[in-house]
């Protein structure tokens, strides 16, 4: 009894390291395709890179990572794969595990070249088709798009059957349709299916995509690549349209932001206000300040820096405006030229005290998170900065409306605009709204620095490149009249981005500058004339 006992436990311990030997003579796919990776070859890596992809290991995603990192290192001695962590640390690549003892004498990284760091974005973007987030599954399915990997077909198939987020799945699709077109394998009615669904993205990658089809394809392809091309290319140059719009409808809202202000001034008081750039570059370093204590006392409130500037930068405009009125301005009411160099000085001490107290080189105005990043709308990139300073101005533009129509601050400006002499006959105490109305259009110019602060440098210089501008806007659209002004600024702004890639940007603004001299020699008042002190004297 005792024998056969011990027979059949050696027979047990016999089976046991039977199959651990056959175990470690065949290990599986994926660390079979590991192999690959530790003969220094360009060959081997690529086949490596499919093995481990078609592995389905728990591994694979990880260990591609890591290869596009440069992260992934080997021992030619050993034939022993390992993943270096960002953290230093070395794992086996064949279970994930910390590596155990001293690190190979031999360790070496993985080399790559162009052709396998295609084939790996391929590789990765196929593990993440089958990824739980939508945003992932979204960027895998582009990077396969990106690389037209035929390896990646199948997993995309896959991926396509089980998908139900319509974006992903129409991304899926185009996907799937770029390899099927590339491919040799297809059939021409195939390419034909597939190039419908490229034609219909219509984007630049597209357009590459149609272009770049082999010589040898046959002529039904050719033909629908052809016409699919012409497509493309009709819808691009529509888009192109459109984002000229969008950058002409953006770069208005920033010169109605610049004038509004002056044209308060200008249309209420007949002042050629030379000193209302500089109050737009204080807004902007009234942002800085407030930005700069924050990052250094209260970091958590940085999202809500621009709602702290925008009241601060108001009153500092503001307040510098009134000081500039009560103190120069009062004393030159009807003779423009003599304000205008007297303002102009007031522009130099502005800039030459602002370069004394900060330096004169730019100040860093960062972007909360609200207003960073962009997004695609059809065809068009809209920036989050552009898209807030567009409402931006549209607020301010209505708030000012209201402002002049329903308060009495408004009705009294309205008056002085008027008549200023029946204005003074009833009542309105007209030194106190020439005071007012300055400081109301400086503040309004605080509040444009804070907003051109998030889309331009800050520094001493800012406001002249303003100034002339705003002035062409305030005389283009009619002197002191708002709506005069909106309508002018959206008018040469959109203008000048669709002159800018006919012309380029130095001709584009001397073709508009033109436009407006010419202009004002037949209106001279502007599109919307009205009447005011300075046109009455």
């Amino acid at each position: 009894m005792r024998a056969l006992y011990d027979r059949i436990t050696a027979l047990v311990f016999a089976l046991g390291l039977l199959a651990a030997v056959a175990g470690s003579a065949h290990a599986g796919p994926y660390e079979d395709a590991l192999a690959g990776f530790t003969t220094d070859s360009f060959t081997d890596t690529f086949e490596a890179i499919d093995g481990v992809v078609a592995s389905g290991s728990p591994m694979a995603a990880q260990l591609l990572e890591a290869l596009q990192d440069s992260r992934l290192q080997f021992s030619a001695a050993e034939k022993k794969v390992f993943i270096k962590t960002r953290d230093g640390a070395l794992l086996d690549a064949a279970t994930g595990e910390p590596a155990v003892g001293a690190p190979p004498a031999d360790l070496a990284n993985v080399r790559l070249n162009n052709r396998l760091r295609g084939a790996l974005n391929a590789a990765i973007g196929a593990l993440t088709l089958m990824a739980p987030d939508p945003g992932r599954r979204l960027s895998a399915a582009q990077s396969v798009f990106r690389s037209r990997d035929s390896s990646a077909l199948p997993a995309v198939e896959k991926a396509l059957e089980a998908e139900t987020n319509a974006r992903v799945k129409k991304a899926l699709t185009e996907a799937r349709a770029a390899i099927i077109v590339m491919s040799d394998d297809a059939s021409p009615d195939n390419k034909i299916a597939a190039i419908a669904v490229i034609r219909d993205r219509s984007d630049q990658e597209s357009l590459a995509l149609m272009s770049g089809l082999p010589a040898n394809a046959p002529p039904e392809v050719r033909a629908a690549a052809t016409d699919a091309i012409a497509k493309i290319q009709s819808n691009l140059a529509i888009w192109r349209t459109v984002q000229n719009f969008w950058y002409g409808l953006s770069l208005g809202s920033v010169l109605l932001l610049a004038a509004i202000g002056l044209a308060i001034t200008f249309g209420v008081m007949g002042v050629i206000n030379m000193a209302h750039g500089e109050m737009v570059m204080l807004g902007a370093y009234t942002t800085f300040v407030v930005q700069d204590l924050i990052r250094t006392s209260f970091p958590g409130l940085f999202d809500y820096s621009l709602a702290f500037a925008l009241p601060l930068a108001f009153i500092v405009a503001g307040a510098v405006g009134i000081l500039i009125e009560r103190t120069v301005i009062r004393y030159l009411y009807g003779r423009p030229l003599e304000t205008l160099l007297a303002t102009w000085g007031i522009s130099l001490v502005l800039m030459q005290a602002v370069r004394a107290v900060f330096g004169p080189t730019n100040k860093e105005v960062g972007n909360p998170s609200w207003m960073s990043g962009a997004f695609d709308l059809g065809g068009i990139l809209i920036t989050y900065n552009r898209m807030w300073i567009i409402i931006f101005t549209g607020i301010v533009f209505v708030a000012l409306l209201a402002m002049l129509r329903y308060t009495r601050l408004g009705l009294e400006m309205r008056a002085v605009t008027q008549n200023r002499q029946m204005a003074a006959a009833v009542g309105i105490r007209t030194a106190r709204i020439d005071a007012l109305t300055f400081g109301l259009g400086s503040g309004i110019a605080g509040i444009a620095g804070v907003a051109l602060s998030q889309i331009d440098n800050v520094s001493p210089n800012l406001g002249q490149g303003y100034i002339i501008d705003s002035f062409m806007v305030v005389v283009f659209g009619g002197v002191g009249n708002l709506w005069g002004t909106l309508v002018g600024a959206l008018t040469l702004g959109i203008a000048n981005k669709f002159l800018e890639p006919f012309a380029g940007a130095v001709l584009a603004k001397i073709a508009i500058l033109v436009f407006i001299i010419l202009f004002i020699q037949k209106r001279p008042r502007g599109m919307f004339a009205l009447k005011g002190r300075a046109i009455e004297a």
